[in-house]
Protein backbone atom coordinates (compact mmCIF):
# COMPACT_ATOMS: atom_id res chain seq x y z
CA UNK A 1 0.00 0.00 0.00
CA UNK A 2 1.35 3.70 -0.86
CA UNK A 3 1.75 5.94 2.41
CA UNK A 4 -0.10 8.90 1.17
CA UNK A 5 -0.05 11.75 3.21
CA UNK A 6 -2.79 13.57 1.46
CA UNK A 7 -5.23 12.79 4.66
CA UNK A 8 -2.65 12.91 7.53
CA UNK A 9 -4.14 14.87 10.33
CA UNK A 10 -7.09 15.69 8.16
CA UNK A 11 -10.68 16.16 8.91
CA UNK A 12 -12.68 13.18 7.11
CA UNK A 13 -16.44 12.75 7.25
CA UNK A 14 -17.29 9.14 6.13
CA UNK A 15 -21.06 9.47 5.43
CA UNK A 16 -22.81 6.09 4.73
CA UNK A 17 -21.40 2.57 6.09
CA UNK A 18 -22.10 -0.87 4.59
CA UNK A 19 -18.84 -2.70 3.52
CA UNK A 20 -17.81 0.47 1.28
CA UNK A 21 -18.17 2.65 4.35
CA UNK A 22 -16.67 0.42 6.82
CA UNK A 23 -13.39 -0.10 4.50
CA UNK A 24 -12.72 3.81 4.00
CA UNK A 25 -13.11 4.76 7.58
CA UNK A 26 -10.54 1.81 8.35
CA UNK A 27 -8.97 3.02 6.03
CA UNK A 28 -8.51 6.48 6.47
CA UNK A 29 -7.64 5.88 10.03
CA UNK A 30 -4.82 3.95 9.00
CA UNK A 31 -4.24 7.51 6.99
CA UNK A 32 -3.96 9.15 10.31
CA UNK A 33 -6.83 11.46 9.34
CA UNK A 34 -9.17 12.15 11.93
CA UNK A 35 -12.11 10.49 10.66
CA UNK A 36 -15.96 10.54 11.79
CA UNK A 37 -18.55 8.19 10.60
CA UNK A 38 -22.33 9.47 9.97
CA UNK A 39 -24.76 6.89 9.57
CA UNK A 40 -28.38 6.74 9.63
CA UNK A 41 -28.95 3.64 11.15
CA UNK A 42 -28.94 3.76 15.45
CA UNK A 43 -25.68 2.53 16.96
CA UNK A 44 -27.39 -0.24 18.80
CA UNK A 45 -28.67 -1.72 15.50
CA UNK A 46 -25.10 -0.45 13.64
CA UNK A 47 -22.45 -3.70 14.44
CA UNK A 48 -20.07 -2.19 11.45
CA UNK A 49 -20.63 1.36 13.64
CA UNK A 50 -19.55 -0.32 16.82
CA UNK A 51 -16.75 -2.23 15.06
CA UNK A 52 -15.42 1.43 14.29
CA UNK A 53 -15.72 2.55 17.44
CA UNK A 54 -13.74 0.05 18.76
CA UNK A 55 -10.94 1.00 16.78
CA UNK A 56 -11.16 4.60 17.72
CA UNK A 57 -12.76 6.08 15.22
CA UNK A 58 -15.75 8.92 16.32
CA UNK A 59 -19.02 7.89 15.10
CA UNK A 60 -22.11 10.16 15.24
CA UNK A 61 -25.64 7.27 14.26
CA UNK A 62 -28.54 7.44 14.08
CA UNK A 63 -29.84 10.78 12.02
CA UNK A 64 -27.91 13.03 9.49
CA UNK A 65 -27.66 16.12 11.19
CA UNK A 66 -27.33 18.98 8.87
CA UNK A 67 -24.79 21.26 11.56
CA UNK A 68 -21.68 17.89 10.90
CA UNK A 69 -20.65 20.18 8.10
CA UNK A 70 -20.04 23.02 10.91
CA UNK A 71 -17.07 21.16 11.95
CA UNK A 72 -14.37 22.46 9.32
CA UNK A 73 -13.92 18.32 7.35
CA UNK A 74 -11.65 18.97 4.83
CA UNK A 75 -13.24 15.75 2.77
CA UNK A 76 -16.58 13.96 2.23
CA UNK A 77 -16.37 9.97 1.95
CA UNK A 78 -20.02 8.63 0.76
CA UNK A 79 -21.72 5.82 0.10
CA UNK A 80 -21.94 5.19 -3.67
CA UNK A 81 -26.22 4.99 -2.75
CA UNK A 82 -26.56 8.42 -1.22
CA UNK A 83 -27.41 10.67 -3.96
CA UNK A 84 -26.05 14.17 -4.26
CA UNK A 85 -28.89 15.64 -3.55
CA UNK A 86 -28.92 14.70 0.02
CA UNK A 87 -28.78 17.73 1.98
CA UNK A 88 -25.36 17.11 3.64
CA UNK A 89 -23.48 16.26 0.53
CA UNK A 90 -25.52 19.85 -1.03
CA UNK A 91 -23.99 21.36 1.61
CA UNK A 92 -20.88 20.11 1.67
CA UNK A 93 -20.76 21.01 -2.27
CA UNK A 94 -22.01 24.46 -1.97
CA UNK A 95 -19.17 24.68 0.86
CA UNK A 96 -16.34 23.43 -1.60
CA UNK A 97 -15.75 20.30 -0.01
CA UNK A 98 -14.54 17.36 -2.15
CA UNK A 99 -16.71 14.64 -1.98
CA UNK A 100 -15.68 11.14 -3.51
CA UNK A 101 -16.12 7.58 -2.89
CA UNK A 102 -14.53 4.83 -1.72
CA UNK A 103 -12.70 3.82 -4.86
CA UNK A 104 -10.80 7.00 -4.71
CA UNK A 105 -8.89 6.32 -1.97
CA UNK A 106 -8.62 2.77 -3.78
CA UNK A 107 -6.81 4.39 -6.50
CA UNK A 108 -4.49 6.22 -4.24
CA UNK A 109 -3.16 3.65 -2.02
CA UNK A 110 -2.86 0.59 -4.87
CA UNK A 111 0.30 -0.08 -5.92
CA UNK A 112 -1.45 -2.71 -8.53
CA UNK A 113 -2.68 -0.97 -11.78
CA UNK A 114 -5.86 -0.88 -12.04
CA UNK A 115 -8.53 -1.86 -14.72
CA UNK A 116 -12.27 0.09 -14.47
CA UNK A 117 -15.17 -1.88 -15.77
CA UNK A 118 -18.40 0.20 -16.54
CA UNK A 119 -21.63 0.42 -18.30
CA UNK A 120 -25.58 0.24 -17.89
CA UNK A 121 -25.38 -3.69 -18.03
CA UNK A 122 -22.80 -6.49 -18.24
CA UNK A 123 -20.62 -4.92 -15.62
CA UNK A 124 -20.67 -8.02 -13.71
CA UNK A 125 -20.15 -10.60 -16.13
CA UNK A 126 -17.30 -8.67 -17.98
CA UNK A 127 -15.27 -8.49 -14.36
CA UNK A 128 -15.61 -11.59 -13.71
CA UNK A 129 -14.77 -12.84 -17.26
CA UNK A 130 -11.65 -10.57 -17.43
CA UNK A 131 -10.41 -11.88 -13.97
CA UNK A 132 -10.38 -15.27 -15.08
CA UNK A 133 -9.03 -15.00 -18.14
CA UNK A 134 -6.07 -12.74 -16.66
CA UNK A 135 -5.87 -15.75 -13.99
CA UNK A 136 -5.45 -17.89 -16.78
CA UNK A 137 -3.25 -16.04 -18.61
CA UNK A 138 -0.53 -15.70 -15.24
CA UNK A 139 -1.20 -12.10 -14.59
CA UNK A 140 -1.67 -11.81 -11.27
CA UNK A 141 -5.87 -10.36 -10.97
CA UNK A 142 -7.42 -9.38 -8.04
CA UNK A 143 -11.12 -8.18 -8.38
CA UNK A 144 -13.18 -5.47 -6.22
CA UNK A 145 -16.09 -3.26 -6.28
CA UNK A 146 -19.64 -4.44 -6.47
CA UNK A 147 -18.81 -7.81 -7.10
CA UNK A 148 -17.49 -8.44 -3.89
CA UNK A 149 -14.88 -6.86 -1.76
CA UNK A 150 -14.63 -3.52 -1.38
CA UNK A 151 -11.84 -1.85 -3.87
CA UNK A 152 -10.26 -0.03 -1.17
CA UNK A 153 -9.72 -2.85 0.81
CA UNK A 154 -8.34 -4.93 -1.96
CA UNK A 155 -6.28 -2.23 -2.63
CA UNK A 156 -4.32 -1.94 0.77
CA UNK A 157 -2.64 -5.47 0.20
CA UNK A 158 -2.26 -5.23 -3.90
CA UNK A 159 1.53 -5.39 -5.14
CA UNK A 160 3.12 -3.60 -8.40
CA UNK A 161 3.12 -6.99 -10.17
CA UNK A 162 -0.73 -7.52 -9.64
CA UNK A 163 -3.73 -5.92 -11.40
CA UNK A 164 -6.96 -4.77 -9.88
CA UNK A 165 -10.17 -5.38 -12.05
CA UNK A 166 -12.68 -3.35 -10.79
CA UNK A 167 -16.31 -3.00 -11.41
CA UNK A 168 -17.91 0.47 -11.54
CA UNK A 169 -20.98 2.16 -10.92
CA UNK A 170 -21.89 5.67 -12.15
CA UNK A 171 -22.56 6.37 -8.38
CA UNK A 172 -19.39 5.50 -7.38
CA UNK A 173 -17.51 7.39 -10.43
CA UNK A 174 -20.04 10.27 -10.18
CA UNK A 175 -17.19 12.13 -7.73
CA UNK A 176 -13.76 10.72 -8.72
CA UNK A 177 -10.98 13.46 -8.35
CA UNK A 178 -7.59 11.80 -9.22
CA UNK A 179 -9.13 8.04 -9.96
CA UNK A 180 -7.53 6.99 -13.37
CA UNK A 181 -7.55 3.20 -14.48
CA UNK A 182 -4.93 1.86 -17.00
CA UNK A 183 -7.48 0.32 -18.78
CA UNK A 184 -10.85 1.73 -18.63
CA UNK A 185 -14.33 -0.17 -20.52
CA UNK A 186 -17.48 0.75 -20.91
CA UNK A 187 -19.53 -1.81 -22.24
CA UNK A 188 -22.95 0.18 -22.91
CA UNK A 189 -25.01 3.36 -22.27
CA UNK A 190 -28.64 3.52 -22.03
CA UNK A 191 -31.50 5.09 -19.84
CA UNK A 192 -30.44 3.75 -15.97
CA UNK A 193 -30.73 5.57 -12.95
CA UNK A 194 -32.79 8.42 -13.41
CA UNK A 195 -34.18 8.53 -9.97
CA UNK A 196 -30.57 8.88 -9.00
CA UNK A 197 -28.87 10.99 -11.42
CA UNK A 198 -32.04 13.19 -12.50
CA UNK A 199 -31.61 13.21 -16.16
CA UNK A 200 -29.36 11.29 -19.29
CA UNK A 201 -26.48 13.85 -19.85
CA UNK A 202 -25.74 13.48 -15.66
CA UNK A 203 -25.99 9.67 -15.78
CA UNK A 204 -23.51 9.63 -19.30
CA UNK A 205 -21.14 11.85 -18.09
CA UNK A 206 -21.21 10.21 -14.62
CA UNK A 207 -20.09 6.66 -16.53
CA UNK A 208 -17.48 8.84 -18.87
CA UNK A 209 -15.81 9.96 -15.41
CA UNK A 210 -13.65 7.09 -16.02
CA UNK A 211 -11.76 8.42 -19.01
CA UNK A 212 -11.55 11.12 -17.53
CA UNK A 213 -8.15 11.26 -15.74
CA UNK A 214 -6.52 9.12 -18.61
CA UNK A 215 -3.34 9.68 -20.44
CA UNK A 216 -1.98 9.04 -23.69
CA UNK A 217 -0.44 5.82 -22.35
CA UNK A 218 -4.11 4.76 -21.12
CA UNK A 219 -6.23 2.71 -22.90
CA UNK A 220 -10.49 3.02 -23.26
CA UNK A 221 -11.77 0.07 -24.57
CA UNK A 222 -15.69 1.28 -25.68
CA UNK A 223 -19.07 0.13 -27.99
CA UNK A 224 -18.16 1.24 -31.33
CA UNK A 225 -21.97 -0.06 -31.83
CA UNK A 226 -23.15 3.13 -29.91
CA UNK A 227 -22.78 6.31 -31.41
CA UNK A 228 -23.63 8.77 -28.45
CA UNK A 229 -21.07 6.29 -26.68
CA UNK A 230 -18.33 7.64 -28.89
CA UNK A 231 -19.52 10.80 -28.57
CA UNK A 232 -19.44 11.10 -24.67
CA UNK A 233 -16.03 10.04 -24.34
CA UNK A 234 -14.64 12.47 -27.25
CA UNK A 235 -12.93 14.75 -24.72
CA UNK A 236 -10.51 11.16 -23.64
CA UNK A 237 -7.06 11.56 -23.98
CA UNK A 238 -6.28 7.91 -23.80
CA UNK A 239 -5.87 5.23 -26.69
CA UNK A 240 -9.62 4.36 -28.09
CA UNK A 241 -9.56 0.24 -28.28
CA UNK A 242 -13.22 0.06 -30.25
CA UNK A 243 -15.55 -3.01 -30.09
CA UNK A 244 -18.33 -4.37 -32.48
CA UNK A 245 -20.36 -7.19 -32.23
CA UNK A 246 -21.83 -6.30 -35.90
CA UNK A 247 -18.85 -5.16 -37.51
CA UNK A 248 -15.25 -5.53 -38.30
CA UNK A 249 -13.56 -2.49 -36.40
CA UNK A 250 -9.97 -1.07 -37.26
CA UNK A 251 -8.02 -1.79 -34.11
CA UNK A 252 -10.35 -3.66 -31.95
CA UNK A 253 -12.40 -6.47 -30.83
CA UNK A 254 -15.24 -8.20 -33.18
CA UNK A 255 -17.02 -10.97 -34.19
CA UNK A 256 -16.88 -12.80 -37.73
CA UNK A 257 -18.91 -15.65 -39.01
CA UNK A 258 -15.66 -18.07 -38.27
CA UNK A 259 -14.86 -16.47 -34.60
CA UNK A 260 -13.45 -13.85 -32.19
CA UNK A 261 -11.15 -11.26 -33.54
CA UNK A 262 -8.73 -8.60 -32.11
CA UNK A 263 -6.88 -6.45 -34.40
CA UNK A 264 -7.48 -8.72 -37.61
CA UNK A 265 -5.43 -11.76 -35.24
CA UNK A 266 -8.35 -14.86 -35.01
CA UNK A 267 -8.09 -15.04 -31.57
CA UNK A 268 -10.93 -18.64 -31.26
CA UNK A 269 -14.24 -19.97 -32.77
CA UNK A 270 -16.95 -18.43 -31.32
CA UNK A 271 -18.77 -21.82 -31.13
CA UNK A 272 -16.49 -22.95 -27.90
CA UNK A 273 -18.23 -19.89 -26.23
CA UNK A 274 -20.49 -21.83 -23.72
CA UNK A 275 -21.89 -17.64 -22.13
CA UNK A 276 -25.43 -17.95 -23.06
CA UNK A 277 -26.75 -14.55 -25.03
CA UNK A 278 -26.03 -13.11 -26.96
CA UNK A 279 -26.19 -9.66 -24.54
CA UNK A 280 -22.79 -11.42 -24.07
CA UNK A 281 -20.95 -11.04 -26.99
CA UNK A 282 -20.51 -7.52 -26.03
CA UNK A 283 -19.16 -9.04 -22.54
CA UNK A 284 -16.91 -10.87 -24.19
CA UNK A 285 -15.59 -8.65 -26.51
CA UNK A 286 -14.29 -6.28 -23.95
CA UNK A 287 -12.54 -8.93 -21.77
CA UNK A 288 -10.40 -10.00 -24.82
CA UNK A 289 -9.88 -6.64 -25.71
CA UNK A 290 -8.30 -6.08 -22.04
CA UNK A 291 -6.70 -9.59 -22.32
CA UNK A 292 -4.92 -8.85 -25.31
CA UNK A 293 -3.50 -5.84 -23.98
CA UNK A 294 -1.47 -7.48 -21.69
CA UNK A 295 -0.38 -10.02 -23.90
CA UNK A 296 -2.42 -12.99 -22.72
CA UNK A 297 -2.48 -15.85 -24.92
CA UNK A 298 -5.10 -16.95 -27.41
CA UNK A 299 -4.85 -20.40 -26.06
CA UNK A 300 -6.02 -18.76 -22.32
CA UNK A 301 -8.31 -16.83 -23.27
CA UNK A 302 -10.35 -19.46 -25.62
CA UNK A 303 -9.66 -21.65 -21.96
CA UNK A 304 -11.64 -19.62 -20.38
CA UNK A 305 -14.56 -18.85 -22.57
CA UNK A 306 -15.11 -22.85 -23.24
CA UNK A 307 -15.78 -22.99 -19.34
CA UNK A 308 -17.18 -19.56 -18.24
CA UNK A 309 -20.92 -20.07 -18.15
CA UNK A 310 -21.45 -16.86 -16.18
CA UNK A 311 -21.92 -15.70 -12.83
CA UNK A 312 -24.07 -15.90 -9.64
CA UNK A 313 -27.58 -13.94 -10.26
CA UNK A 314 -26.43 -13.01 -13.98
CA UNK A 315 -28.88 -15.24 -16.23
CA UNK A 316 -27.15 -18.45 -13.60
CA UNK A 317 -28.25 -21.92 -14.17
CA UNK A 318 -29.72 -23.34 -11.33
CA UNK A 319 -31.56 -26.85 -11.64
CA UNK A 320 -33.51 -28.92 -13.57
CA UNK A 321 -36.60 -29.90 -12.02
CA UNK A 322 -38.82 -32.34 -14.15
CA UNK A 323 -37.83 -31.14 -17.80
CA UNK A 324 -38.00 -27.28 -16.39
CA UNK A 325 -35.13 -25.36 -16.10
CA UNK A 326 -34.52 -22.69 -13.71
CA UNK A 327 -32.28 -19.79 -14.29
CA UNK A 328 -31.78 -16.76 -11.37
CA UNK A 329 -31.55 -13.38 -13.07
CA UNK A 330 -31.73 -11.48 -10.29
CA UNK A 331 -29.30 -8.97 -11.10
CA UNK A 332 -31.28 -7.14 -13.81
CA UNK A 333 -32.34 -4.74 -12.02
CA UNK A 334 -34.22 -2.49 -15.13
CA UNK A 335 -36.16 -3.23 -18.41
CA UNK A 336 -32.76 -3.17 -20.42
CA UNK A 337 -31.22 -6.28 -18.46
CA UNK A 338 -34.53 -8.45 -18.42
CA UNK A 339 -34.69 -7.63 -22.39
CA UNK A 340 -31.55 -9.01 -23.16
CA UNK A 341 -31.98 -12.05 -20.53
CA UNK A 342 -35.76 -12.93 -22.34
CA UNK A 343 -33.84 -13.00 -25.70
CA UNK A 344 -31.44 -15.72 -24.90
CA UNK A 345 -34.15 -18.24 -25.30
CA UNK A 346 -35.98 -19.21 -27.79
CA UNK A 347 -38.35 -21.89 -25.63
CA UNK A 348 -41.42 -21.27 -23.95
CA UNK A 349 -40.53 -19.06 -20.90
CA UNK A 350 -42.28 -18.63 -17.02
CA UNK A 351 -41.10 -14.78 -16.56
CA UNK A 352 -40.75 -13.74 -12.76
CA UNK A 353 -40.90 -10.27 -12.25
CA UNK A 354 -41.28 -7.24 -10.26
CA UNK A 355 -39.70 -5.11 -7.10
CA UNK A 356 -38.76 -1.35 -6.38
CA UNK A 357 -41.21 1.21 -8.35
CA UNK A 358 -38.77 3.93 -9.64
CA UNK A 359 -41.97 5.82 -11.53
CA UNK A 360 -40.93 4.05 -15.09
CA UNK A 361 -43.01 1.99 -17.10
CA UNK A 362 -42.51 -1.34 -18.28
CA UNK A 363 -44.37 -1.68 -22.17
CA UNK A 364 -40.63 -1.71 -23.48
CA UNK A 365 -40.51 -4.96 -22.75
CA UNK A 366 -43.28 -5.84 -25.06
CA UNK A 367 -41.97 -6.91 -28.37
CA UNK A 368 -39.20 -9.44 -25.79
CA UNK A 369 -42.17 -11.12 -24.07
CA UNK A 370 -42.97 -13.17 -27.39
CA UNK A 371 -42.01 -16.71 -25.33
CA UNK A 372 -43.66 -15.86 -22.45
CA UNK A 373 -45.96 -17.90 -21.73
CA UNK A 374 -47.38 -17.26 -18.17
CA UNK A 375 -45.99 -13.96 -16.21
CA UNK A 376 -45.68 -13.99 -12.46
CA UNK A 377 -45.42 -10.54 -10.73
CA UNK A 378 -45.13 -9.36 -7.04
CA UNK A 379 -43.48 -6.53 -5.36
CA UNK A 380 -44.03 -3.19 -5.96
CA UNK A 381 -44.20 -3.02 -9.55
CA UNK A 382 -46.98 -5.65 -9.67
CA UNK A 383 -50.10 -4.19 -11.19
CA UNK A 384 -47.90 -1.99 -13.79
CA UNK A 385 -46.08 -5.40 -15.25
CA UNK A 386 -49.30 -6.99 -15.22
CA UNK A 387 -50.34 -3.61 -17.79
CA UNK A 388 -48.04 -4.80 -19.71
CA UNK A 389 -48.23 -8.57 -20.03
CA UNK A 390 -51.82 -7.83 -20.92
CA UNK A 391 -50.90 -5.38 -23.57
CA UNK A 392 -48.35 -8.36 -24.70
CA UNK A 393 -51.33 -10.98 -25.03
CA UNK A 394 -49.60 -12.80 -22.08
CA UNK A 395 -52.65 -15.77 -21.28
CA UNK A 396 -51.75 -16.27 -18.20
CA UNK A 397 -51.17 -13.47 -15.41
CA UNK A 398 -50.20 -14.24 -11.68
CA UNK A 399 -49.53 -11.74 -8.52
CA UNK A 400 -47.90 -13.38 -5.67
CA UNK A 401 -46.47 -12.06 -2.21
CA UNK A 402 -42.63 -12.27 -3.10
CA UNK A 403 -40.06 -14.44 -5.12
CA UNK A 404 -40.23 -17.70 -2.39
CA UNK A 405 -43.83 -17.64 -3.69
CA UNK A 406 -43.06 -17.21 -7.12
CA UNK A 407 -41.55 -20.30 -7.43
CA UNK A 408 -43.98 -22.90 -6.87
CA UNK A 409 -46.52 -20.93 -8.84
CA UNK A 410 -44.41 -20.49 -12.14
CA UNK A 411 -43.55 -24.76 -11.45
CA UNK A 412 -47.18 -25.63 -11.53
CA UNK A 413 -48.12 -23.45 -14.31
CA UNK A 414 -45.22 -24.90 -16.82
CA UNK A 415 -44.51 -27.51 -18.38
CA UNK A 416 -41.80 -30.17 -19.57
CA UNK A 417 -39.13 -28.05 -22.14
CA UNK A 418 -39.81 -24.75 -20.49
CA UNK A 419 -37.37 -22.24 -18.72
CA UNK A 420 -38.22 -20.23 -15.30
CA UNK A 421 -36.74 -17.14 -15.42
CA UNK A 422 -36.61 -14.57 -12.46
CA UNK A 423 -35.36 -11.27 -14.20
CA UNK A 424 -37.45 -8.81 -12.03
CA UNK A 425 -36.78 -5.60 -14.52
CA UNK A 426 -36.79 -3.91 -10.83
CA UNK A 427 -34.52 -2.73 -7.68
CA UNK A 428 -35.13 -5.19 -4.66
CA UNK A 429 -35.14 -2.67 -2.53
CA UNK A 430 -38.84 -2.93 -1.65
CA UNK A 431 -38.85 -6.55 -0.16
CA UNK A 432 -34.94 -7.30 -0.01
CA UNK A 433 -31.60 -5.63 0.98
CA UNK A 434 -29.91 -6.47 -2.06
CA UNK A 435 -30.24 -8.26 -5.51
CA UNK A 436 -27.83 -11.54 -4.03
CA UNK A 437 -30.62 -11.78 -1.22
CA UNK A 438 -33.14 -12.00 -3.56
CA UNK A 439 -31.60 -14.53 -6.33
CA UNK A 440 -30.57 -16.41 -3.17
CA UNK A 441 -34.06 -16.41 -1.84
CA UNK A 442 -35.50 -17.91 -5.50
CA UNK A 443 -32.21 -20.49 -5.23
CA UNK A 444 -33.15 -22.30 -2.03
CA UNK A 445 -37.42 -22.14 -3.28
CA UNK A 446 -35.84 -24.02 -6.78
CA UNK A 447 -34.01 -26.40 -4.67
CA UNK A 448 -36.78 -27.41 -2.12
CA UNK A 449 -39.31 -28.20 -4.93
Amino acid sequence: MKKITKFKHKKVLVLGLAKSGVSAASLLHKLEAFVTVNDQKPLAENPEAQGLLQEGIKVICGSHPIELLDEGFEYVVKNPGIPYHNPLIKRAVEKGIPVFTEVELAYLVSEAEMIGITGTNGKTTTTTLLYEILNEGGQRPLIAGNIGTVASEVAQTAAKDEKMVVELSSFQLMGIQEFSPHIAIIINLYEAHLDYHGDLGEYWHAKANITKNQSEDDYLIINHDQDHLVKTVGFTKASIIPFSTTQEVEGGAYIKADGIYFKKERIGDLSSVVLPGAHNLENILCAVAAAKLYGVSNESIMSVLGTFAGVKHRTQFVKEVNGRKFYNDSKATNTLATKSALNAFNTPTILLAGGLDRGNGFDDLIPHLKNVKTLITFGETADKLQQTGEKAGIQTILRVDNVEKAVPAAFENSEEGDVILLSPACASWDQYRTFEERGDIFIKAVHTL
